[in-house]
């Protein structure tokens, strides 16, 4: 019976990646879960109430890694989800042959498992190659709902 005991592998605080939030309660340039995808809010309107109804809450949001734009309608009483985003900035310090960041953070911590994709990544990229010697490219990453992606880029120090 002593030698019965149990080993736990990884344990988590079963934290959510969303919170709740009243539709009325939401604004612009915030952010939102529409179809399952973190949006920013960049349009919202709120209509009047029906005979019977509630005051209908109309959302247009843009997903914060893709650019795509997602639409939805909520009654201003109900709560939705919105995500936990996560900023952080980083120094830059290469991009590999496959087009992989090596990226710093303010610890001293590097890591290679951001891949440079799309119009930012053309843009970080020739930013990079443009560089003196004596800069450096900080990037901001944005985590959220367990994505990650570079999202901008300035010149350091």
């Amino acid at each position: 019976m002593a030698d019965d005991h149990e080993t736990f592998e990884e344990a988590s605080a079963g934290s959510s990646n969303t919170y709740p939030m009243q539709c009325s309660a939401l604004r612009k340039n915030g952010h939102v879960l529409i179809k399952g995808k973190p949006c920013k809010i960049v349009e919202m309107s709120t209509s009047k109430t029906g005979k019977h109804g509630h005051a209908k809450v109309n959302l247009v949001g843009i997903d914060i890694f893709t650019g795509k734009k997602y639409e939805d309608i909520c009654p201003s009483t109900h709560n939705m989800d919105v995500p936990i985003v996560k900023r952080t900035e980083m120094t830059l310090l290469d991009i590999n042959s496959e087009g992989f960041a090596t990226l710093m953070d303010d610890g001293g911590d590097t890591r290679e498992d951001l891949k440079i994709v799309g119009d930012i990544g053309d843009e970080i990229k020739s930013k990079f190659e443009a560089l003196n010697e004596d800069q450096s490219l900080m990037v901001t990453v944005l985590k959220s709902m367990d994505q990650e992606a570079l999202v901008s880029a300035k010149a350091g120090k």
